[in-house]
């Protein structure tokens, strides 16, 4: 009897241990784990694209939207001070200039000159200093005045100018130019 409760203790014990040896083994193959190493890589990848190209995005439309301010900026002051104006004195009528001179109500601001120095379009009132209309993100080009005024009219000026975003490192999403076009008539007297 002792001889066959050692063999079923024996075999008990052998069994205990075949049930051991054939749990779940804890962890992760190395096949397991490269696969989750790529999924993972791939998506940090796609996430990353993807918040560069919302960068962009971002900056590019920071940068027409400081073009456009700065050019509707400039082209409302140069029309508002034309419509406020008495007399255009320069360019003569039915001449194109690079610069615009009015003679004004206000006698201090008398003469009021538009102008481009430097890549930026300046107003200077009466004997006072140039003021930058623009600031040093965009540069200024290409600025016209045409007196487009008919004999026994208070006058018209057509005005022109291209505004370039200043874009020194050659980046895309800095790289934006747009040209204004407006004109403006003097004020019945």
């Amino acid at each position: 009897m002792n001889k066959k409760l050692n063999h079923l203790a024996n075999f008990k014990n052998h069994n205990s241990s075949f049930i051991i040896h054939n749990s779940c083994p804890k962890g992760f193959t190395l096949i397991e784990l490269l696969l989750y190493v790529g999924i993972a890589s791939i998506m940090l990848l796609v996430i990353s694209a993807f918040l560069a190209f919302l960068l962009q995005s971002r900056v590019k439309n920071q940068t027409i939207a400081e073009v456009e301010q700065q050019g509707l900026a400039v082209m409302q002051v140069v029309a508002q001070t034309a419509r406020n104006a008495e007399v255009i004195t320069s360019p003569t009528q039915g001449v194109s200039a690079s610069s615009l001179t009015l003679n004004v109500v206000t006698v201090a601001n008398d003469p009021t000159i538009f102008d481009l120095a430097s890549g930026v379009i300046r107003i200077k009132e009466g004997a006072g200093t140039a003021i930058a209309l623009t600031n040093n993100r965009v540069v200024a080009s290409a600025l016209t005045f045409q007196n487009l005024s008919r004999t026994g009219t208070p006058g018209n000026i057509r005005v022109q100018f291209t505004l370039t975003h200043i874009n020194p490192e050659g980046r895309n999403e800095y790289d934006f130019s747009k040209t204004f076009v407006g004109s403006a008539a003097l004020r019945q007297p």
